[in-house]
C-alpha cells in the first residue's frame, strides 16, 4: 500500500505544524507549497544589515501545554544569564545558558524569557496597558476625566448594550463609554480603517474575550500577593500577560527551525509557489495546480489530503467546480487589512525609563500610538526583543507599523518617502530625533489581518459549503478568517492531523479551536 501523502497550501506557523504533525504522527508525508521566498507567513523575521525585526509583535505564550511543550523541543529554553528558575508544566525547573555548546538546532538557537511591558502613548504621556488605577493614570488624565471614566463603567456595568451585536457596543460594555472613546476608539480605527460600529462583536470575542476593568485590577492585586508564576499564566487573561518566551534570532527562526525538521524528515517545503488552480472531484480534493513565480512553470501536485492557510477569498476563486452563487459572493465580500513596516536605526531616543541604565530608551516590547495626529499605529522597539536583534547594542533599532489596504494611496508609496514620514511622525509626537535616524528598510505585507466585516457575518454560509470537502482542512489566520494567534493557529493544525490520524472527518473541533472555554475567562450568559 503507497504512503498518503499532504498537500499543504502556505510555510506559516499553521502549515508547517501541519507537515510536522503529520510526519511525526499520522505516517504522511507532505509537500508544502510556498509562494514567497520566506518561511513563516506574518511569523516571519527580516534580517538588515544584522538588525532583525517581526512583522508585528509575537509572543510565544499559549495556554495549551501541548504547544508550550512543542514549542520547547523545537527550540530549547535558555536563561539569558547564568541560571533561572521558572515554573513550567506544573513544575519549578532551572535552566542555564549554555553558551555556544550543547543547542539540539542548527544554528544554536534557543528560547530566551522576556517581561512583558506594554504601553499607550496618548497626548505625548504614556498610559499603561492595560490601563491601570495608578496615580500616574489619574495625573495623566486629570481628574474630570478620570471621574466621567468612573461614572461611565458604573453605568455600563449596570446597564449593559444588549444584544451585543458590534465592537463599540462590547468594549462599551466592558469599559464604559468614556474609557472607549479614550483609549480604544481612534486606535481600532486606526488599525480597521473603519468604524468600530461597523465592525463585528465576534473581532472582541476573538482578540480580548474576558478583559474588562475588574479584571485588571483583579489581576493587579493577584500580582502583588501570588506573583507571576507559571510561565503559562493559564488563569491570567491574554492581553494582561506579563511573561512569554521568545526565539533569540526572532519570531521566524522557529519556523525555520521547523521546515528544516521537515526537510530532514523527509518532507518537502517547495518555495516560489503558488496555487492557479484547485481540482475537487465530487466532494474531495484531487489536486493543486502550482506555478512557479520566478520562471511561470506549472505543475500539477495529486494529494491524499489537503490543508490551505491562503485567504479564503482566493481560496474560493481557484476551486476549479461549480461554487455556489451565495458562496462566491461571501467570499468575494470578505475584507483585509494589510500592513506596513517601517524599521528604522537610530542613535537614540528622546523619551526613556529610568530603569534604562541612563540611556535613551525605553523598555517596551511594543507601544500602542493612540495619536490621532500621526498614521503610525503601533512601534516596536526591537532592543527589548533580545540582544541578538540589534547588530549594534548603542543603537535603538524601531518598527514602525502602518496599518493600510492595498488600494490606499500609502501603499503605493517608495520606500524613501515611507522612511521619511517615519522619521517626521516620531520627531512630530517627542519620540525621537528625525536626524538621530541613521538607516531603515521597509517590509509590506499583504492580507495580515481578516476583517470582521464586509460579508463576515455570512461566513456560515461559505464554512458549510467547505466542510463539506471531505480531505480539506482549512487552519491559520487566513486560512479560517479568524484573527488567531500563532497557538492557536498551531492547534487548529493539530486538531486537523488529530482527526485524520483517528480516521474522521468532522471540521467542527477545528473551528472549535480559541472559541472554547480554554481561552474563555468567562461564560456568555
Amino acid at each position: 500500500m503507497s504512503q498518503k501523502n499532504a498537500i499543504i497550501i502556505g510555510a506559516g506557523p499553521a502549515g508547517l505544524t501541519a507537515a510536522y504533525e503529520l510526519l511525526t504522527r499520522a505516517d504522511v508525508q507532505p509537500i508544502v507549497i510556498e509562494k514567497t521566498d520566506v518561511i513563516g507567513g506574518i511569523a516571519r523575521t527580516m534580517v538588515y544589515k544584522g538588525n532583525r525585526f517581526d512583522i508585528g509583535p509575537h509572543r510565544f505564550f499559549s495556554k495549551s501545554d501541548r504547544v508550550m511543550d512543542w514549542w520547547a523541543q523545537m527550540i530549547p529554553l535558555e536563561a539569558p544569564e547564568g541560571t533561572h528558575e521558572i515554573t513550567y508544566q506544573n513544575k519549578s525547573r532551572t535552566i542555564e545558558s549554555s553558551g555556544n555548546g550543547g543547542q539540539s538546532n542548527a544554528d544554536g538557537n534557543r528560547m530566551i524569557l522576556l517581561k512583558r511591558k506594554t504601553r499607550i502613548y496618548y497626548l505625548r504621556k504614556f498610559f499603561d496597558y492595560p490601563i491601570s488605577l495608578k496615580v500616574q493614570t489619574f495625573t495623566n488624565l486629570g481628574l474630570m476625566k478620570t471621574m466621567r471614566i468612573g461614572f461611565s463603567y458604573l453605568r455600563a456595568a449596570a446597564f449593559p448594550i444588549k444584544p451585543e451585536e458590534n465592537l463599540e457596543q462590547f468594549i462599551t460594555n466592558r469599559f464604559g463609554r468614556e474609557l472607549y472613546l479614550t483609549f480604544f476608539k481612534d486606535y481600532t480605527e486606526k488599525v480597521w480603517g473603519i468604524e468600530c460600529h461597523k465592525i463585528s462583536a465576534a473581532w472582541g470575542a476573538q482578540r480580548i474575550k474576558g478583559l474588562s476593568i475588574f479584571k485588571a485590577v483583579w489581576h493587579a492585586v493577584r500580582k502583588i500577593f501570588q506573583g507571576i508564576g507559571d510561565v503559562r499564566q493559564k488563569q491570567t487573561e491574554t492581553s494582561l500577560v506579563e511573561q512569554f518566551l521568545y526565539p533569540k534570532l526572532g519570531t521566524g527562526s522557529m519556523w525555520e527551525e521547523t521546515a528544516r525538521r521537515v526537510r530532514d524528515l523527509g518532507g518537502e517545503v517547495l518555495m516560489n509557489l503558488e496555487v492557479d488552480k484547485i481540482k475537487l472531484a465530487g466532494q474531495r480534493v484531487t489536486s493543486v495546480i502550482v506555478r512557479n513565480t520566478s520562471t511561470g512553470e506549472t505543475r500539477e501536485l495529486a494529494g491524499d489530503f489537503f490543508f490551505s492557510t491562503m485567504p479564503i477569498k482566493e481560496l474560493i476563486a481557484k476551486m476549479d467546480c461549480p461554487v455556489p452563487e451565495n458562496v462566491k459572493e461571501v467570499a468575494d465580500g470578505l475584507v483585509y487589512r494589510d500592513f506596513i513596516e517601517v524599521a528604522l536605526l537610530v542613535n537614540k531616543m528622546k523619551v526613556m525609563d529610568k530603569e534604562a541604565g541612563g540611556r535613551s530608551l525605553i523598555l517596551d516590547n511594543w507601544i500602542y500610538v493612540q495619536e490621532s495626529d500621526v498614521l503610525v499605529g503601533r512601534m516596536q522597539i526591537y532592543n527589548n526583543w533580545g540582544p541578538a536583534m540589534v547588530a549594534d547594542p548603542d543603537k535603538v533599532w524601531l518598527g514602525l507599523e502602518y496599518f493600510c489596504n492595498e488600494t490606499d494611496e500609502i501603499w503605493t508609496w517608495p520606500d524613501e518617502k515611507l522612511i521619511n514620514l517615519g522619521g517626521e511622525e516620531l520627531q512630530k509626537i517627542g519620540i525621537v530625533d528625525k536626524s538621530d535616524v541613521i538607516d531603515a528598510t521597509v517590509v509590506r505585507m499583504p492580507k495580515t489581518y481578516p476583517g470582521y466585516f464586509g460579508t463576515y457575518d455570512r461566513f456560515d454560509e461559505l464554512r458549510a459549503f467547505i466542510d463539506k470537502i471531505e480531505n480539506l482542512f482549512l487552519v491559520g489566520r487566513n486560512g479560517m478568517h479568524r484573527y488567531n494567534n500563532q497557538d492557536h493557529s498551531m492547534l487548529a493544525a493539530m486538531t486537523a492531523v488529530d482527526n485524520i490520524v483517528a480516521g474522521i472527518i468532522t471540521k467542527d473541533n477545528i473551528w472549535d479551536v480559541n472559541t472554547e472555554m480554554e481561552y474563555h475567562e468567562e461564560k456568555s450568559t
